[in-house]
């Protein structure tokens, strides 16, 4: 049986699998090639992955959070290339901190700075993906991008380990942060778990396990379940111009989301001068 295919679900990624491979999962269960996610999670981490359906992969652009909550494990004494613990180790050292003196280095990154993207990433530098150079072992210039870290907490401390919260703009690593951290605090050390409790409005507390969903425990989520845009139900006469695509005119906010008289999401419409024309068709 296939099932309704057409929404956002939340999905709580386990540890071990890629972003891809959870899109792959997904596809198959609702036997469908239109899915895609909304920010990538390596296979170290677990948490908050947002996947689109069908024709709801056309809203990926608007999911796209300005902020992410995520708590990471950080394991002292030993640093790796990747910067997290299945990385290669390039140095061991004993690393002894304080409490006092962590929790002063963390109020210090609770502000805006350049960071250095990590070597193992995706970025792409002359057109080629920074990971690719890694593994060929070609020298490159790590870019870096302004991030704000807005919020960081201390959750756990022990002797050779400890385990932070925080809120950060879209595009922070927190394997670049951490490796920030503790260049501040003179050690060494490595990410050893991190896990994504929430990217703009979507929380784990609401997401679904990949096993939830071949039992069928899920809810599949609508653009007016996550995107604060006023939503205005038309009518019949209206309805085939919004579902042709074409130009309509009327008295509407700068972005609105139209629905049919049944509550059947159709589009969203972006005003421009005196007309307002499709954005993303549903």
């Amino acid at each position: 049986m296939k099932l309704e295919s057409n929404g956002i679900l939340v999905i709580n990624k386990e540890k071990g699998y890629t972003s891809r491979d959870v899109v792959n999962v997904i596809g198959k269960l609702f036997k469908t090639k239109k899915v895609g996610h909304n920010g990538t999670l390596d296979p170290l981490a677990s948490g908050v992955l947002v996947i689109c359906l069908t024709k709801y992969t056309k809203l990926n652009k608007l999911l796209s959070a300005n902020e992410k909550e995520y708590i990471a494990e950080v394991f002292l004494g030993v640093k790796t290339d990747t910067l997290d613990i299945e990385g290669n180790v390039l140095e061991k050292k004993k690393s002894v901190i304080n409490k006092e003196d962590l929790m002063k280095t963390l109020k210090k990154f609770t502000t805006v700075y350049e960071q250095e993207v990590p070597l193992y990433s995706a970025v792409k530098v002359n057109g080629k993906k920074l990971y690719e150079y890694a593994r060929s072992g070609e020298k490159v210039i790590l870019p870096k991008k302004k991030v704000i870290i807005k919020k960081i907490e201390l959750l756990n401390f022990e002797k050779n380990k400890f385990t932070f919260k925080c809120l950060v703009s879209k595009g922070t690593y927190i394997r670049s942060l951490i490796r920030d951290i503790l260049n501040d605090l003179n050690v060494v050390g490595t990410m050893s778990n991190l896990v994504r409790t929430k990217q703009g409005v979507f929380d784990i507390k609401d997401a679904y396990s990949l096993d939830d969903v071949r039992e069928g425990n899920y809810k599949l989520l609508q653009a007016k379940d996550v995107l604060d845009i006023p939503v205005v139900k038309i009518d019949e006469s209206l309805k085939n111009n919004v579902l042709n695509g074409n130009k309509i005119y009327g008295k509407y906010p700068n972005r609105v989301l139209f629905l049919d008289e049944s509550g059947k999401e159709l589009a969203i419409y972006k005003k421009d001068n005196d007309e307002y024309r499709v954005e993303v068709m549903l």
